[in-house]
């Protein structure tokens, strides 16, 4: 599977995720399309989502619903396209919106492997292969970035690493029809001994092995995450950010308080 090819499959999947079309993101001008989240588009999208801006660093491509799309069209056409995902520009965009009900919500960064970079990482652990079968007693607070009960029939694939009990896990969900999801989770007293980066490595390989994607995602701010990322030869693809509605992005504020 080639670099070129998981690339390709990326910017297929986010043109299903809001009715774009692939090449718009190979442009050099920006894009703005009626948003459409399609039947395939990726598993973890929730309606309503009103706006949803992304980039593959070439230019900005959004899907806006029609009682956004002015102000979209103005915010993307103001700013350069990598300033539309950082404040203080969104600002510009949350005092345009919010009369509307509406604010920024989801920002994330997406990696993929970069095979030229995916080398095996070595740790004092036997990695094992695990399935869907092996998560039934997993869903617990310690693995809830590898496996998600709301989700669970999604978890596929996962390598956990074991120090006669569970220590590591890496696990991944098939949030698209191509593109399968990896999270990863290391309990606190064995973190800083490369099990991170020699489950997130083995498991993408394991999906691979299968002819799917491996994709990786984590907030810009989540360091121990990006350097994981790195370090298991993931490099930055595309980022993202969504628009939802007031009340939404406050039920998730008071959830995560």
């Amino acid at each position: 599977m080639t670099n070129e090819y998981m690339m390709k499959t990326a910017m297929e999947q986010s043109a299903k995720d809001i009715g774009c079309q692939a090449e718009d993101f190979l442009k050099d001008t920006n894009v703005i399309v009626p948003i459409k989240l399609g039947a395939h588009a990726k598993n973890y999208y929730k309606e309503p989502v009103v706006c949803n801006f992304i980039s593959y660093g070439n230019n900005v491509v959004v899907g806006a619903s029609e009682e956004l799309m002015d102000i979209a069209k103005e915010y993307i056409d103001k700013y350069t396209f990598y300033h539309c995902f950082e404040a203080p520009n969104l600002y510009w965009l949350d005092e345009r919106i919010a009369p509307l009900g509406y604010k920024a919500c989801f920002m994330a960064e997406y990696y993929l492997p970069d095979t030229r970079k995916m080398a095996e990482q070595s740790c004092d652990y036997e990695l094992r292969v695990l399935g869907q079968k092996d998560f039934k007693d997993l869903y617990l607070p310690e693995w809830s970035n590898a496996i998600c009960e709301d989700r669970k029939e999604l978890d596929v694939l996962g390598v956990g690493a074991y120090d006669d009990k569970l220590c590591g896990l890496a696990a991944c969900s098939a949030d698209a029809d191509e593109m399968w999801q990896i999270g990863v989770d290391v309990l606190p007293e064995y973190r800083r001994k490369g099990i991170a980066s020699a489950l997130t490595v083995r498991l993408a390989k394991e999906i691979m092995a299968r002819d799917k994607v491996p994709f990786y995602c984590t907030a810009w701010s989540n360091l121990r995450s990006v350097k994981n990322a790195f370090k298991s030869g993931f490099v930055p693809a595309w980022v993202e950010m969504t628009v939802k509605p007031i009340d939404v992005v406050n039920e998730i504020n008071e959830a995560n308080g």
